[in-house]
């Protein structure tokens, strides 16, 4: 993060407990995304991590609806991601990143995905991480999210996005400096 360790991000305590119900509810709504996963540890990590607990209410404040995908097999992090329906509202208008900001002379986006990203604590979706989301649900049906862009395509101007039309996956390609209503961007992070 952009801010100094020191810096420690914390809920209060009421809005943790309402945070900590709504992830809660949403485990228990969607056990096909994270089989044999037990909410209680999922829990005792959360609340031994106030830090990642106020990364998953921007997540949540933002509309990505952030639930538990996976857990990492070496570290036994729990990896959530966004899984809002469509790309989350509170992120979208955004360009991907400052040099793409930057380089805009007029009518500039309101921030850019690689700022918005670092500011709330989340790593922005790679490719791979967006397919293997698509496999849990449909996402992104009328929206597209930006992706992490390797430095091979953004040395080029150019940044990459993934959506789902037609019954399939498709990873698609901006100039970096665009930005769209309909596009924001899908975080994850390990606790």
């Amino acid at each position: 993060m952009s801010k100094g360790a020191s810096n420690k991000k914390e809920l209060p305590p009421k809005q943790r407990d309402e945070l900590l119900a709504a992830l809660q509810a949403r485990f228990d709504a969607n056990k096909a995304r994270h089989p044999g996963l037990v909410w209680a540890k999922v829990q005792a990590r959360l609340e031994a991590r106030p830090d990642k607990l106020w990364s998953l209410a921007e997540m949540e404040r933002t509309g990505g609806e952030p639930d538990v995908v996976a857990q990492d097999k070496k570290s036994g992090e729990f990896v959530f991601m966004d899984c809002s329906a469509q790309s989350p509202k509170g992120r979208v208008s955004f360009c991907y990143d400052r040099a793409a900001l930057d380089s805009r002379k007029e009518h500039k986006p309101k921030n850019c995905v690689l700022d918005a990203a670092a500011d709330m604590g989340v790593a922005v979706l790679t490719e791979e991480e967006y397919f293997a989301l698509q496999q849990l649900g449909e996402f992104d049906t009328k929206s597209s999210s930006w992706l992490r862009t390797p430095p091979e395509i953004r040395e080029l101007g150019g940044a990459i996005y993934g959506d789902r039309r037609y019954n399939r996956v498709f990873i698609g390609h901006n100039g970096a400096e665009s930005y769209y209503s309909g596009r924001g961007f899908r975080g994850s992070l390990k606790v």
